[in-house]
């Protein structure tokens, strides 16, 4: 019973957090995904190409709505997140193809330093 109540808890959350909050917690969520991933040290595992598969996914929805017209953001952040979802979804769609452990780091660094942005911190 306490995992419903949990779970319930975790949907409220999520529903009424600020979408930057929600977006600062998905970032963070996939750079802990790929840090795990460089943690099994096995580039070809179900767990690496899960994580590699949700930071793909996570970043196409950046790139969709900084490209939506009807995005409230100013042109130029809009470019600035365009241009930065588009370089991580390169290197994740060559690290997809070819898994180099070592290549994950810049990944999790740009989801964390993007999260931290997001949140107001330093």
């Amino acid at each position: 019973m306490s995992n419903y109540g949990a779970s319930a808890y975790a949907r409220v959350a999520t529903t009424t957090a600020a979408p930057r909050d929600v977006e600062a917690q998905t970032l963070l969520k996939a750079a802990k995904n790929l840090q795990d991933a460089i943690d099994s040290a096995d580039p070809f595992s179900d767990q690496t190409m899960h994580a590699l598969l949700f930071n793909r996914k996570l970043w196409t929805i950046f790139l969709s709505e900084a490209m939506r017209e009807t995005n409230p953001q100013p042109l130029d952040v809009r470019q600035k997140i365009a241009n930065i979802s588009v370089f991580v979804l390169s290197q994740t769609a060559a690290l997809q193809m070819s898994p180099q452990l070592d290549h994950f780091r810049s990944l999790i660094e740009i989801n964390r330093n993007i999260a931290a942005g997001l949140s107001g911190r330093p």
